[in-house]
């Protein structure tokens, strides 16, 4: 253990990044026509948890990109684990977790205006559905108070579980045996050992990467059971360039999940916005999201998708097959089958509730862990945002007009809420609103004094 390589701490759990030896941070983590999955954010960890009752899985998505041989991470745990209790996933299904629920841009076209009848929108009204040891030899330096409770190799990780008396002497022990520790990791480490917190020490072992012939790092999962129900982010933050991006995707039997120590908060939904935000939605999602972070004072954590996965609507992504959930920690499932390849829309009986949130932090707006609990409620709620194209054609009617004279109202209502949502300026929305074909000028050649009042506001005396 004591050779002198060039390791890097990545402190862990969730956004729990990778740390550089040069400081910087590498993050582990109508019709639908685009979705806003991690991949725009950058230095975005991905943590899957699927919770029921004290028993916990925990999924941690890699996104190293480092030298192989430099990359560990260090994990606060609750308890030693067992070496069944660590496994090795794919990517893949991080990424279909990700797709299938992240915030999406659903559009609209307006019908003929002088048709005799308005179809009416789909509502986004869905009722909830029922919920139908091996042993390892152990090792003691009583000198520095670190106790090696178990090794294992797990895939091409070197898992070692190890327990504390004193931050400094896991600080040396980190440092004899070759990790490079950022300024200030000894006080966080000494919090996580007051609370009896174990660690869970992975890195690479390039002789069984070799084996798997990939290029990458497969995410680490690991079990247990806990009567807390939390997520330590504190670690990642001790010498992070800058916030960090946390998708949490949790999942449950009962429902939604939420912060207690800190606010969770919906995203703004539902909105239309201009279309030619359609080209442009990866930058219009990231600035109206640190939008909403900037308003909740950088303290809050937000809400982008809550379902059952059942079903979706309207779907950026299939939802999880069987087979993939059970992978994920759904013990409660069975596998395989024709239930494990659904179909869009329609349901599968699941019986999973899904919770995707999303929060934007570092060690000053987030000085704690982040507590969750579980919550009975399964309403169904999702970032999206509207597209409604006018109608093109050329219809000749009173109807007609009257369409086309309130566009204008229509289409400066949709800029300030994009402005609102952004903060981008009003005047070049306005312009490019303007290009795609939503004027803020009718073509109708209305009498002047309509032009001035409106026939809104005429009264009979």
């Amino acid at each position: 253990m004591n050779r002198s390589l060039k390791k890097t701490l990545a402190a862990a759990f969730a956004g729990v990044s990778a740390i550089a030896l040069t400081g910087g941070a590498v993050a582990f983590c109508g019709f639908y026509v685009a979705k806003a999955d991690t991949k725009i954010f950058n230095k975005a960890s991905k943590v899957a948890i699927m919770r029921d009752g004290d028993r916990t899985v925990i999924t941690m998505a890699n996104d190293y990109r480092g030298e192989l041989k430099e990359f560990a991470m260090v994990i606060p745990v609750p308890v030693v684990l067992e070496e069944e209790q660590i496994h090795v996933t794919e990517n893949a299904i991080i990424d279909h977790l990700d797709a299938y629920t992240a915030p999406r841009l659903v559009e609209y076209f307006d019908d003929d205006p002088c048709m005799l009848y308005e179809r009416r929108e789909m509502a986004l009204q869905m009722s909830a559905a029922m919920p139908t040891a091996a042993d390892a030899e152990l090792r003691k330096r009583d000198s520095l108070g670190v106790t090696v409770e178990a090794e294992y190799t797990v895939g091409e990780y070197d898992i070692q579980l190890l327990s504390a008396e004193q931050s400094d002497g896991l600080a040396t022990w980190l440092k004899q045996n070759g990790y490079k520790l950022p300024e200030g990791a000894e006080s966080t480490l000494g919090s996580y050992i007051k609370q009896g917190t174990k660690f869970f020490v992975a890195k690479v072992n390039l002789e069984e990467q070799n084996k798997t012939g990939l290029k990458y790092l497969r995410p680490l999962q690991i079990a247990f059971e806990s009567p807390k129900f939390m997520l330590p982010i504190r670690l990642g933050t001790v010498n992070a360039d800058g916030k960090q991006e946390l998708f949490v995707f949790a999942l449950t039997r009962t429902g939604r999940i939420e912060t207690t120590n800190y606010r969770t908060v919906k995203l703004p939904t539902g909105m239309d916005v201009p279309v030619y935000v359609k080209n442009e939605f990866g930058a219009f999602y990231k600035d109206m999201f640190a939008t909403q972070v900037k308003k909740e004072n950088e303290r809050a954590v937000f809400l982008e998708y809550a379902w059952d996965m059942n079903w979706c609507d309207p779907c950026a992504a299939d939802p999880l097959s069987q087979d993939e959930l059970r992978e994920l920690g759904v013990y409660w499932l069975g596998g395989g089958g024709d239930a494990s390849k659904p179909r869009r829309g329609v349901p599968q009986a699941q019986n999973v509730f899904v919770t995707r949130l999303h929060v934007s932090y570092d060690a000053k707006t987030f000085p704690e862990d982040l507590m969750f609990k579980e919550t009975g409620d399964r309403s169904n709620y999702q970032g999206r945002y509207v597209l409604r194209h006018p109608y093109q054609g050329d219809a000749q009617c009173a109807a007609a007009d009257k369409y086309r004279a309130s566009l204008p109202k229509r289409f400066e209502k949709e800029a300030q809420t994009l402005a609102n949502l952004t903060g981008w300026d009003i005047d070049a929305i306005r312009g490019k609103m303007d290009e795609a074909g939503q004027p803020f000028e009718t073509s109708e050649k209305d009498p002047w004094w309509k032009r001035i009042w409106g026939d809104g506001d005429k009264k009979e005396g």
